[in-house]
């Protein structure tokens, strides 16, 4: 700063790293202490014994040790294990748990993200009888993996998902299952007995596992279609929990190539079958259940690279500001002492870019989470409505949800409405009263954020923690890197394969973000970050809005483009297209939900008695932040939009005028105008936030073992 500016000229800087207070009013928290307590229960666990285990080596054996499994003793007596469970199992939190469950994995995931799955692994073995288990599967399942209270007699559950087959390149299609089930015996007026056979690949949890979700097909004639099943390792046969698989990452947890062979009872079929003319017709095929299964769990992982990317921010600052000390010459009191590579201005906007991309993963991974809490009543209402209609399930529900959807798109306008009149207000009450009406509305949203949040933040959260290991230099690379940096990168390579990798999620967002109820909600969102824009120009909302208007129009554009041999652009099988634009998509949408939840720190930080000396500076930063990360957003969604609106088009003719030779893409040129200037001030931005890192507080060590 020059040194005759002005004080009104001199921003507010951070003060501290921002705490708990900053995390609860951005994430909308502030106002349950029972998840307050569970985030403070899952931190002592994770910056204490996991951080020891981690120090200590733990992770260097693909075996299933006495140091990993005494970490899961640690997680029950912290309600860890009880958290996803339903008081009436045992548990002893009320209501849906998708956003706890995201703020534990968070939570684990900042020290070691293999001890988040070890401790989430049984949640997910649970989560087919959860969602679609009989009221017997339930009762039992749960209760039992509820760790034993005082004066309890018997030894808690834990299980596995097989999803997953030792077939080449395991995880890339969920669809082909080579497990089967058959029947083994069936006497008149008993219940069948199947023989199951499966052989599980890189399957979570089989080091402790007792009992295992599983996906079969069919192999027999009298039973229909494929399942889900439920396997005891004392059923009758082989329950062989397999080799370890030789992961390279998340190596807290187990994971093993299984093998069953095993006779069990029809009853475990989850959610229960029917007998049709002498075959067995389970009530859910595995697709299902794995559909309801992943539409609620996709989010924790994508939460898990974000927490990496943020815990990595303290041990770069002071890696940076010590990295000179101890070297001959260099004196206490010099900048080069005090300041170390800070004084550099790469230093701080590498850093910058890093933090941005972690709160902006944070944002969408928990409103993701939020979202999906209200799903689950949302949906059954919906199901219960269509129900008394004599409508469930099938081609009949699509039927009628399609029937609807012009009462869908007019609750999504009005619901934006900042000033509606009385009758808009009586109208939108009554359609948020309708229980298909706000199914669609709410599914239409979920089916855009889900993948965008497992694509966006563990892909570019991947790439973005390379990029805070190389700000380590060598020392990043190491085994006692502070932070254990270099760990959490490996880490992440396999949170992106976790329930589905990148194609899974790019495949789903080409299909939902062209949907009508979707593409007005998109619209809204542009009209909101126009009026942020005008309000407060300071967290690059304009400039976000304004890419958002040219994905759209590309989008829009490329539905009934065709390239330069008259092949259509916007199909299936054109993943050239689609996939880009669902990456652009997924770029926009986790900045949009950093502005909001900066807006929310905006409006109800200053109240926050603990946050009033800091609030300024605190607010000033995340506005910057918000700013260069919709900024470097703008820059990636109108790269590739260009790349898709021009690179299937001909090379004009020599000497044809630009003018002439692309005259139909002129709104396109002229919106991507729009972005370029809407830059203005975001490397200012930049520099406002990089003097902040170089003034905040910073505790002297990591506050768990290096």
């Amino acid at each position: 700063m020059h040194k005759d500016a002005s004080p009104k000229d001199h921003p507010a800087l951070l003060q501290t790293l921002p705490g708990d207070d900053v995390r609860q009013i951005m994430w909308r928290f502030s106002d349950r202490f029972d998840y307050q307590m569970v985030v403070q229960a899952a931190r002592a666990v994770a910056r204490g014994p996991v951080a020891r285990a981690v120090a200590k080596g733990a992770r260097n054996s693909h075996e299933w040790t006495a140091d990993k499994a005494a970490l899961l003793t640690e997680f029950d007596a912290a309600g860890i294990t009880a958290a996803s469970i339903d008081p009436e199992y045992g548990g002893y939190l009320e209501g849906p748990k998708n956003f706890v469950l995201g703020l534990l994995a968070f939570e684990l995931a900042w020290v070691d993200a293999g001890s988040g799955t070890s401790s989430m692994a049984n949640t997910l073995a649970l989560a087919p009888i959860h969602e679609r288990g009989t009221p017997e599967q339930k009762q039992k399942y749960m209760a039992a993996s509820v760790p034993p209270q005082p004066g309890e007699d018997r030894t808690i559950w834990r299980g596995a998902f097989a999803l997953t087959e030792s077939i080449p390149y395991v995880g890339v299609d969920t669809g082909v299952l080579s497990g089967r089930v058959r029947v083994h015996e069936w006497k008149d007026g008993e219940e069948p007995i199947l023989q199951v056979d499966k052989r599980g690949r890189f399957i979570t949890n089989m080091g402790s596992a007792n009992f295992v979700t599983a996906a079969v097909d069919s192999g027999d004639p009298r039973i229909k279609g494929s399942c889900m099943i439920i396997l005891e390792e004392t059923d009758p046969g082989i329950f062989d929990r397999g080799i370890p698989t030789k992961k390279l990452a998340h190596q807290l947890s187990s994971t093993r190539d299984p093998v069953f062979s095993l006779q069990v009872p029809a009853s475990r079929i989850i959610g229960g079958y029917s007998v049709k003319d002498g075959v067995i017709v389970p009530t859910y095929s595995h697709a299902d259940v794995i559909e309801a299964v992943f539409t609620r769990t996709r989010a924790t992982p994508a939460l898990m690279t974000s927490a990496k990317l943020l815990s990595a921010v303290e041990p770069v600052i002071r890696y940076h500001r010590r990295r000179f000390r101890g070297a001959a010459g260099i004196t206490e009191g010099t900048p080069r002492f005090d300041m170390g590579l800070q004084q550099k201005e790469d230093a701080l906007h590498r850093l910058l870019d890093v933090w941005a991309a972690g709160e902006a993963g944070s944002s969408l991974g928990f409103e993701t989470a939020r979202l999906l809490d209200t799903y689950d009543a949302i949906e059954k209402a919906k199901t219960a409505v269509l129900s008394q209609q004599g409508i469930a399930g099938g081609r009949a529900e699509l039927k009628a949800l399609r029937a609807r959807e012009t009462d869908a798109l007019e609750l999504v306008t009005l619901s934006f409405k900042t000033q509606p009149t009385a009758e808009e207000v009586t109208r939108l009450a009554a359609l948020e009263a309708d229980p298909v009406v706000k199914f669609i509305v709410t599914e239409s949203l979920s089916s855009v954020l889900i993948p965008s949040a497992k694509l966006w933040n563990t892909g570019h959260g991947v790439n973005m923690m390379r990029e805070a290991v190389s700000m380590m230099g060598g020392y990043g690379i190491t085994e006692d890197c502070p932070g254990f940096l270099g760990t959490k990168w490996i880490d992440g390579q396999l949170e992106a394969t976790y329930e589905g990798p990148e194609v899974v999620q790019r495949r789903q967002l080409s299909v939902t973000m062209s949907r009508p109820i979707f593409v007005r909600q998109f619209e809204e969102w542009i009209v909101h970050l126009r009026a942020v824009a005008a309000h407060d120009p300071s967290l690059g909302a304009g400039t976000l809005a304004a890419a958002m208007e040219l994905w759209r129009w590309s989008r829009e554009y490329l539905s009934t483009a065709k390239d330069a041999y008259g092949r259509d652009l916007y199909s299936n099988q054109r993943h050239g297209v689609t996939y880009p634009l669902a990456d652009a998509l997924a770029w926009l949408v986790a900045s949009y939900h950093l502005v909001r939840d900066v807006l929310e720190l905006k409006a109800r930080g200053p109240e926050h008695v603990a946050l009033a000396d800091g609030i300024d500076g605190l607010v000033q930063f995340y506005s910057d932040l918000a700013h260069i990360h919709c900024a470097t957003a703008a820059g990636e969604a109108t790269r590739i939009c260009a790349e898709l609106v021009f690179g299937y088009r001909a090379e004009p003719a020599a000497g044809t005028a630009v003018h002439d030779a692309f005259a139909d893409v002129a709104p396109f040129i002229a919106l991507r105008t729009q972005v370029d200037a809407s830059l203005a001030g975001s490397k200012l931005a930049k520099d406002r936030a990089a003097e902040s890192l170089t003034h905040v507080m910073i505790p002297e060590v990591l506050d768990y073992p290096v």
